[in-house]
């Protein structure tokens, strides 16, 4: 951890809702005018969509399990060091993957470039004077025998829904975005599971805070989710590592969060509909506090 290059992190699976913390943090830096890099996780991916896509193939001719979860997929060392390099210097470089062609055409400017979505933009330096890092993807909490990506990092937040609610998630965004069909995308969740177990759900050990959506209504069978549970049929349940690491104050956050509740004494409950407004209230102070550390 570093008091002058501070590191935030959000992490989370495929389809658990991690762009909306983003949003939340989103919101902290314009208000608070905050200048942070953004460091997107899928930018560190080891191949790209073409080459993905043969090494699947591969993988499923061979019986081998592979995924986008897994260690074979990820740069993680590269990743490892980003976070050990700016937390010490403030300094490291980053690239971006491109997801659509509004991002090819907007990065091909940039940069004078000439990528295609489903590649990646050729590595670049962080510019210098920024606050802290923002990271948001899949990966930022992984430790094991290989790689500690937590050592560096100053502020870990989870994002996990009940697996059922994450699935149901996940299979209207891919439908809805993407195109894909049902069966490709319960294909999809089978072929990750034993990725999923082994790097995505450790990781919410090591997180600090944890936002956890639990719907209210019967999710028992996500394939056949006609929709996804609105906000106003969930809760969230927040859970923190150590209250005292940023002196939580509960008392504090039930007044502030209208019909939030305490379920243990580490965990505050609040209605799914005010997930932004607690995302707020509980990082806001965490974020100023770093930053007067950072002086």
């Amino acid at each position: 951890m570093s008091t002058k290059h501070p590191i935030v992190v959000v992490t989370g699976s495929s389809g658990a809702g991690t762009s909306t913390v983003k949003k939340a943090f989103e919101h902290i830096f314009e208000r608070e005018k905050i200048n942070p890099v953004v460091i997107e996780g899928d930018s560190f991916h080891r191949f790209d969509r073409a080459e993905m896509k043969v090494k699947m193939e591969d993988a499923v001719r061979d019986g081998i399990d592979f995924s986008h979860f897994g260690a074979e997929a990820n740069e993680f060392d590269k990743l490892a060091e980003l976070f050990k390099t700016y937390s010490e210097s403030g300094t490291g470089k980053k690239r971006y993957y491109l997801h659509s062609e509004p991002e090819a055409v907007e990065h091909n400017a940039r940069l004078s470039i000439d990528k295609k979505p489903g590649e990646f933009t050729p590595w670049e330096d962080i510019p210098s004077g920024t606050d802290l890092m923002f990271y948001e993807g899949l990966h930022g909490c992984v430790k094991n025998d290989q790689v500690d990506m937590t050592k560096h990092v100053d502020l870990k937040v989870g994002v996990v829904p009940i697996v059922n609610l994450e699935w149901i998630q996940k299979i209207h965004r891919d439908s809805a975005e993407r195109g894909y069909s049902a069966d490709v995308i319960v294909d999809t969740i089978l072929r990750r599971m034993p990725d999923y177990i082994k790097y995505i759900t450790p990781q919410f050990s090591q997180t600090d805070i944890n936002f956890q959506r639990v719907s209210t209504v019967d999710t028992s069978n996500p394939f056949i989710a006609r929709d996804i549970p609105t906000p106003d049929e969930s809760f969230v349940v927040i859970r923190f590592k150590d209250p005292k690491k940023f002196d939580t104050d509960f008392p504090y956050l039930l007044n502030m969060i209208h019909d939030s509740f305490m379920s243990r004494r580490n965990t505050i409950v609040v209605p799914g509909g005010k997930m932004g407004l607690a995302m707020e209230v509980i990082l806001t102070p965490i974020i100023h506090r770093m930053l007067e550390q950072r002086g």
